[in-house]
């Protein structure tokens, strides 16, 4: 999947309009214009798309946290300069304060039927014997299923 894809997706689940999307960028001290906002939410055939970079997207995520957490006391975190499935999941289920089984019904939402032990392996650090790469797939079926939670079919 890409940056743009998750973004888009996280998005349209949520039903943030560009107001929202720049105020989530500013809570983790970053500035976006309307304009980089429409350009990273073009459809990937559009010549005007320009690609969200991982560091970009950690922004985002972040402000997201703070968005529904609250704002961190102190230092803001330093947005990562390279994500993979695994940060994505873990940024989404603290933003969303989920804990597992929340995880799993929102992924039964979806379809998808996941194991408490194979959720987990997805959270663990990545030198654990445990540790599992998240796949796009699964990611895409969380994204799936909070669609379907947070904008159910109208």
């Amino acid at each position: 999947m890409t940056n743009n894809d998750i973004l888009r997706r996280i998005r349209y689940s949520f039903d943030f309009d560009d107001a929202k999307m720049i105020a989530l960028f500013a809570l983790a001290d970053c500035s976006v214009t309307r304009t980089q906002i429409s350009a990273w939410l073009k459809k990937d055939d559009d010549p005007a798309l320009r690609l969200c970079s991982d560091c970009e997207l950690a922004q985002f995520l972040n402000g997201l946290i703070s968005d529904r957490r609250g704002k961190k006391e102190g230092a803001q975190p330093v947005p990562e300069q390279q994500l993979n499935n695994n940060t994505i999941f873990r940024k989404l289920k603290i933003a969303l304060k989920l804990d597992d089984e929340g995880v799993l019904a929102i992924l039964m939402l979806a379809g998808f039927t996941l194991s408490k032990h194979e959720l987990s392996a997805f959270f663990r650090k990545p030198d654990h014997k445990h540790y599992r790469q998240c796949k796009d797939q699964v990611l895409r079926y969380f994204l799936t299923g909070l669609q379907l939670k947070y904008r159910p079919s109208e």
